[in-house]
This record gives structure tokens, C-alpha cells and sequence, in this order.
């Protein structure tokens, strides 16, 4: 039976969400209705759009367990966040970055883009060691100025140990910094626990909202080492007083936000929390994770489809990844979308990513689907 709150054609399987998700009713209906006052009212409503504005941070600060809203900036994208870092730390010629083989192209390039500066961006194999934390703490020396990871690889669907990296960090005076946009949403994330300076993830995949609209999280410590890259008057301290000579930074992360909010997406991305928050993020993981289970048996119990995700690693994540016995994966892929399983073509293979919603007739239904591919 389908869940009330996603209204789905029935010719759809929706395995996506580590890419794009599709969003909630109640998400379609707060846009509707927010685009209706706008065409009727304007802006006469705006102070009660800043109270979903302030919600929205309460729902990240919640979300992330953050120690205060004042930690949470709303910003474009993950892209921007890690910007904001690469950018704003104050780097020496000789220090490094350690990362892995694994990122996707947003955890990549701010810190590639530093080169000219004569700073090395090292990328850890993750499968050389016994485990894939082992393999970034191997390339840390003298010189490493900070640790960027993704907290679940977009590819693979690895989870890292990040209370493990977190600590290790902390022990030798790393930054941490950590992409969780693979996480939030799909499993339980703790930025006390883990320890991270810097935390950042768009709301568009398993946090069921649209694009354009991401969290910058970082910790008052953390943020007071990076100067602005970006000015304007929301950044302002007291950032109501168009006439305010001389300004002040804003004191929390919301410096981060040099410009006019995206309303629209704000709404849209604070009913998309609110579901998440109302199911609760425990059970949320444990649905997520349950349908994981299932689908690397399902799979690996197939003669034609040969499992390529690791069914014995410790930490889950909502990402499963396989191939077929005889066809290749662009076939399978073309194969799967043109039957309605919407996925990706990811990590060498076929990458399903179901939430906590989908239902095991569904996941039944997609695996039959990709062994029967001609």
C-alpha cells in the first residue's frame, strides 16, 4: 500500500533518492499555497514567512543535534558550503587536505582548486586497508590542515566511521569536515558525536526537497577561522537596519548568507523536514536500512544479478549497487528506466537507493525487472 505522502504514478518505482527525490504531498502543498498568498497578498505576509524561516533552522539544529540555530546557515548548495571552507581557511604553501578516491566532483574541486596556492589535496584509497578510516589517517601528517569526507560515498554507498574520524582529528588539531548529503535524511547524524567543524548537505535527495536550497553547519570555533568570501546585507548583525554604518558580521552562521533568502524553498524544505521529523529519523534509518538488507538479499539470491555493494560491512546506508550476469549496466539502466524503475548507473553498476517509504512489493518488482532485461 502506498504511503499517503507520496502519491506516485503506478507506473513508477522510485529508487532514486541518493539522486534526486521526488517530494512530499505536503511539500507540493505548502508551495502551492505559499505561491497562491504571493500572487494574491505580495509580501504583506513576510514577518510570518521569517517565523518559517527561524523554523527551518530549528528543524536542521534538531536534525543535525546541533548545540544552537545559530550554528545552521541556509545556503544554495553543498557545492557553496565546501566553497565557503576551501575558500575562507588561511592556507600555507606545504599543507595538505586528506579525502578519498571516492568523492563525489563537490568534495573535489574546492580543494583542487587550492593547488596554486601549493596546497596538496590527498586522496586515500579506501579499499587498501582494513578499514576505509585506517586509509585516511595513513595519509595524515605534520602537514594536514583538515579531513573532508563524505559521511556515505554517492558511488558505493560506504558509511564511514565518522565518531572515529571525528576523534581522530580532534587528538592531532585537523579540522573535519564532512559532506553528509548521502546521510541527512536516510540515517541518524550527530555532529556533537562525530566531532565536525564543518557539516554540509543539499535538501534535494534523501531529505526530500527541492534543489537550490542546502545546510552549512559549523561550530562557533570553526566558523570565526574562515573569512567571507561573499558580502551583503543579510550577513549584517543587525540585519534589519537597512542604514546600519558601520555594519557588523552577524555572529552566528547565518554570515554565511550574503543575500535575499529563497523563500520558496524554504517553505518547501521545512514540510519536507517535517515529515521526516514527525516519522522520526530513528525509524526513518531503520526503514531505510531494512530495505537495504533486503534488496542486497534479494539480489545477491538472484542467478542473473551479481551484488557489487558489501553485505557485511558494519555501517549501512540506503545505497545498494549491482550488476547483471550478462548485460552491461548502460543496458540494464536503459532497460529499468524505460520500465519505470527510476535509478542511477553509479559505482559500476546498477545503484538503487529506496527511502523509508517504498514498499517490498516495490523492491520485488525492481529486482524482477533488472533480471529480466533482454
Amino acid at each position: 500500500m502506498k504511503h499517503p505522502e507520496f502519491p506516485l504514478t503506478d507506473d513508477l518505482i522510485y529508487l532514486n533518492h541518493a539522486a534526486v527525490a521526488p517530494w512530499p504531498k505536503r511539500t507540493s502543498d505548502a508551495v502551492i499555497a505559499f505561491a497562491a498568498q504571493n500572487s494574491r497578498f505580495g509580501s504583506h505576509f513576510y514577518l510570518d514567512w521569517l517565523k518559517k524561516e527561524t523554523e527551518l533552522r530549528r528543524q536542521f539544529q534538531t536534525l543535525l543535534n546541533a548545540a544552537s540555530a545559530d550554528d545552521i546557515a541556509l545556503v544554495k548548495n553543498t557545492s557553496e558550503a565546501l566553497s565557503f571552507v576551501a575558500s575562507g581557511l588561511p592556507w600555507q604553501a606545504g599543507d595538505n587536505i586528506v579525502s578519498s578516491n571516492q568523492e563525489f566532483p563537490s568534495n573535489r574541486l574546492p580543494w583542487q582548486s587550492l593547488a596554486d596556492q601549493g596546497v596538496e589535496f590527498r586522496e586515500a584509497d579506501l579499499s587498501s586497508t582494513d578499514t576505509p578510516e585506517d586509509a585516511l589517517f595513513a595519509l595524515v601528517d605534520g602537514q594536514t590542515r583538515l579531513l573532508t569526507i563524505s559521511s556515505i560515498q554517492f558511488a558505493s554507498g560506504l558509511r564511514m566511521d565518522l565518531p572515529r574520524i571525528g576523534e581522530f582529528c580532534k587528538q592531532r588539531g585537523i579540522l573535519f569536515c564532512v559532506d553528509a548529503i548521502q546521510s541527512l535524511g536516510a540515517v541518524q547524524f550527530d555532529v556533537q558525536a562525530c566531532r565536525a567543524d564543518f557539516v554540509m548537505a543539499d535538501g534535494h535527495k534523501w531529505l526530500l526537497g527541492p534543489e537550490g536550497l542546502g545546510v552549512f553547519y559549523s561550530t562557533a570555533e570553526a566558523r570565526e577561522r574562515l573569512k567571507l568570501t561573499q558580502y551583503g546585507w543579510h550577513m549584517m548583525k543587525d540585519i534589519h537596519n537597512y542604514e546600519n554604518v558601520p555594519w557588523e558580521i552577524h555572529p552566528g552562521a547565518r554570515r554565511f548568507e550574503c543575500g535575499s533568502p529563497n523563500m520558496l524553498g524554504i517553505h518547501a524544505l521545512s514540510a519536507s523536514l517535517s515529515l521526516l521529523l514527525e516519522t522520526g529519523m530513528a525509524t526513518v534509518e531503520a526503514c531505510v536500512i531494512e530495505r537495504n538488507d533486503y534488496l542486497k538479499a534479494a539480489i545477491a539470491a538472484h542467478p542473473q544479478l551479481i551484488l557489487l555493494s558489501d553485505r557485511q560491512s558494519p555501517l549501512k546506508s540506503g545505497i545498494v549497487v549491482f550488476k547483471h550476469q550478462r548485460h552491461d549496466s548502460q543496458a540494464l539502466y536503459r532497460h529499468l528506466q524505460q520500465n519505470g524503475v527510476v535509478c542511477a548507473l553509479r559505482g559500476g553498476g546498477i545503484r538503487f537507493s529506496p527511502h523509508f517509504y517504498n514498499t517490498f512489493t516495490e523492491l520485488d518488482q525492481a529486482v524482477e525487472w533488472a533480471a529480466a532485461v533482454r
